[in-house]
C-alpha cells in the first residue's frame, strides 16, 4: 500500500507540473515585431450607388487597398389603366340615332367620351314612308329628293324632282334656271365643266375633219380642171 501511494503521489505531481507548463507556454503567442490592422467599411446599399473600401496592412509593411464603386439606376414603368369609352345605345328601335364613343390613354392621362349622332338618311326614309302612307306621294318623293343620289337618279330617269309645286317639264325648266338649289350642285357644276371640255374637244375634231374634207375637195376639183384642159382640142 505504501508503494502504490507513492506512485500516485508521483503521478499527480507530474500531471500538475504538465498542466502548469501548458498554461504558461501552450497558448497563442503574438510576436512583438508583427503588427496587423484590418479596417473594413460597412456594405450598406444606398439608392443611387454605394462605395465599399477595404484596407489591409501586412507584417512587411506592404499595404493592399481595394475600392469598389457600384451604381444602380432603376427606371420601372408599368402600364396604366386603360380609359374605357362609354357605351351609347339608342333608346328605341324607331330613333335614327347612332351612338359613338372613343378613348385615348397615355402614361400621364386618359380621356374618353361619346355622343349620339343623328342619321339623316334614316330620318328621310322614315318621313317619306309616313308621307306615302298618308297618300302624299309627291311630298314623299320630294323629301327623298333631298338626297343628291335620289335627285340625280330622278334626272337621269327623265322624271325630275318636284320644285315649287311643279313636276315634269315645268320642274325641269325651274331646276335649270335655279340650278344652285340642286342638292348635287357641286357635282353638277363639275360634271357640266367636264362636258364643256369634252364638247370643245369634239368641236375641234369636227373642225379638223371638215378642213381635211374641204382640202381634198379643192384638190380633186383642181385635178379635174387640169384634165379638162388637156382634152380640149382648141
Amino acid at each position: 500500500m505504501s508503494i502504490g501511494g507513492k506512485v500516485n503521489y508521483y503521478f499527480t505531481g507530474i500531471l500538475i507540473i504538465l498542466i502548469t507548463l501548458l498554461a504558461l507556454f501552450g497558448g497563442p503567442k503574438a510576436w512583438g515585431d508583427t503588427t496587423q490592422t484590418n479596417v473594413s467599411g460597412s456594405n450598406t446599399a444606398i439608392e443611387g450607388g454605394y462605395e465599399s473600401t477595404t484596407e489591409t496592412t501586412y507584417q512587411s509593411g506592404s499595404e493592399s487597398t481595394t475600392t469598389t464603386n457600384n451604381t444602380t439606376n432603376s427606371d420601372i414603368r408599368s402600364s396604366p389603366p386603360s380609359a374605357g369609352a362609354p357605351a351609347y345605345n339608342s333608346m328605341t328601335q324607331d330613333v335614327c340615332a347612332v351612338g359613338i364613343s372613343a378613348g385615348i390613354q397615355t402614361f400621364g392621362i386618359g380621356v374618353s367620351g361619346g355622343k349620339h349622332v343623328i342619321d339623316k338618311n334614316c330620318e328621310r326614309l322614315k318621313l317619306a314612308r309616313i308621307l306615302n302612307d298618308f297618300g302624299m306621294k309627291v311630298a314623299a318623293v320630294a323629301i327623298l329628293c333631298q338626297d343628291e343620289r335620289v335627285f340625280e337618279s330622278m334626272i337621269q330617269a327623265g322624271t325630275p324632282c318636284p320644285i315649287d309645286g311643279r313636276i315634269g317639264k315645268e320642274a325641269k325648266a325651274l331646276w335649270s334656271k335655279y340650278d344652285h338649289e340642286r342638292p348635287d350642285y357641286k357635282v353638277y357644276v363639275k360634271r357640266m365643266d367636264e362636258r364643256k371640255k369634252a364638247d370643245a374637244l369634239e368641236q375641234i375634231e369636227i373642225t379638223k375633219e371638215f378642213e381635211r374634207l374641204e382640202k381634198e375637195r379643192v384638190e380633186e376639183e383642181a385635178k379635174k380642171s387640169k384634165k379638162m384642159e388637156w382634152v380640149d382640142p382648141r
